[in-house]
């Protein structure tokens, strides 16, 4: 298990932008894909965008393509998410999370091994 650690979330307002982070405590080029998953409380994880060790593929949900940006630093054991243009509809729960083997899917949060403990994002009108 690796641990993994959300940083840069905050308020914004509409139409701005945040940064979010996520520290590994292991080296990431060894973790297969990894991902970010945002919650709003009382609905269920939902898949925002992940990265594949092997090619470097990209994914997003529909909702946020375009405005997000998912890249992985293997030098820094870091994985990132640019987020632009938020609307208040992002408001949620950042999580990142990693598979430690790939398991072909990448937007189910039950093939994710290792979570963050989240990060607040809140976009206000």
């Amino acid at each position: 298990q690796v641990q993994l650690v959300e940083s840069g979330g905050g308020l914004v307002q509409a139409g701005g932008s945040l940064k979010l982070s996520c520290a590994s405590s292991g080296r990431i080029f060894i973790l297969d894909t990894m991902g970010w998953f945002r919650q709003v409380t009382g609905k269920e994880r939902e898949f925002v965008a992940a990265i594949t060790r092997s090619d470097g593929a990209l994914y997003y949900a529909n909702s946020v393509k375009g405005r997000f940006t998912i890249s992985r630093d293997n030098a820094k054991n870091t994985l990132y998410l640019q987020m632009n243009s938020l609307k208040p509809e992002d408001t949620a729960v950042y999580y990142c999370a990693a598979q430690l083997v790939g398991r072909g899917s990448v937007s189910q949060p039950g093939v994710y091994d290792s979570w963050g403990q989240g990060t607040q994002v809140t976009v206000s009108s």
